[in-house]
């Protein structure tokens, strides 16, 4: 009997995004240099330096590059961030590289990923999840789809549901921003 959704969340001490069409909505707008302007959401935001502050592992791995969601990022408490990443299954065994003095394995991952350069880090994460509006491909090997589209909280959802379920969820008194 395999296990349900929530019950793959309880080891879950990392999270993986894409960046464009999980933390964004895929879409973007040129700026006048010609770079692309990204929107990203708030409460996804709020989610990620939430679980950063809690000592989860969250990593980013992206085909795309922004320097300045980079540094937003980074300000966020991300140290892992790939970006231009050609080939994320190399990414992905990077991160478990660094990680391994801390025992973390797959298992312990869950990635969101939204398109076909996803699928093999949907497949290989402890959790795969992915965004409503994710390519039939990956919404078809996700343990979780998300009722969030991508760019409209979904990277919340998942952490929010992670954290509520090992009652990590809320600040405690002893915790400040």
């Amino acid at each position: 009997m395999s296990k349900s959704y929530k019950e793959l969340l309880h080891p879950i001490r990392a999270f993986v995004f894409d960046m464009d069409g999980v933390l964004t909505n895929g879409s973007f707008h040129l700026g006048e240099d010609g770079r692309p302007i990204r929107n990203f959401n708030s409460k996804d935001g709020y989610a990620l330096q939430l679980a950063v502050k809690k000592g989860y592992i969250v990593a980013l791995i992206s085909g795309g590059s922004c320097e300045r969601a980079r540094l937003s990022f980074q300000r966020a408490g991300l140290t892992d961030i790939y970006m231009n990443a050609r080939d994320k299954t190399e990414a992905w065994k990077d991160l478990l590289a660094v990680y391994e003095h801390d025992g973390l394995q797959p298992e312990n991952m869950l990635y969101m990923g939204d398109d076909i350069p996803d699928y093999h880090l949907v497949q290989a994460a402890g959790v795969g999840a992915a965004p409503a509006d994710a390519a039939p491909e990956i919404k078809a090997i996700a343990d979780y789809v998300s009722p969030k589209k991508g760019g409209e909280g979904c990277v919340r959802d998942v952490i929010e549901q992670t954290l509520k379920l090992q009652d990590n969820w809320m600040l405690t008194e002893d915790f400040h921003w």
